[in-house]
């Protein structure tokens, strides 16, 4: 199972400089940690902060690395309460990202 970093890292080189996604994100991890995705920025970052983001995320790491395989759908993790979002429009944005 990958760690935190090991996930930022794989999430940053998918964001790139130039992820188009406009907005910041947050996807809370628990006790695992945080990955603050700043896609507003010129050039994006991902980093570790704990910052306050236009959208938040709430899954654990390990339903994240699920939905990242292709193992869970998302739809399915968001309505069963496996994957909390705040904002669903960006969410939507990040998740071909996030399957790179």
């Amino acid at each position: 199972m990958a760690d935190l970093a090991t996930l930022t890292e794989h999430i940053r080189n998918a964001v790139g400089d130039n992820s188009g996604l406009g907005k910041t994100v947050k996807i809370d991890l628990g006790d695992e940690g945080k990955i603050y995705i700043d896609g507003a920025s010129s050039p994006n970052s991902v980093t570790n902060e704990d910052k306050p983001a236009d959208a938040n995320i709430g899954v654990s790491l390990e339903n994240l690395l699920a939905i990242g395989e292709g193992k869970l759908d998302p739809v399915m993790a968001y309505m069963s309460g496996k994957l909390k979002v705040d904002d669903i429009m960006i969410a939507q944005k990040l998740a071909p990202l996030l399957k790179r």
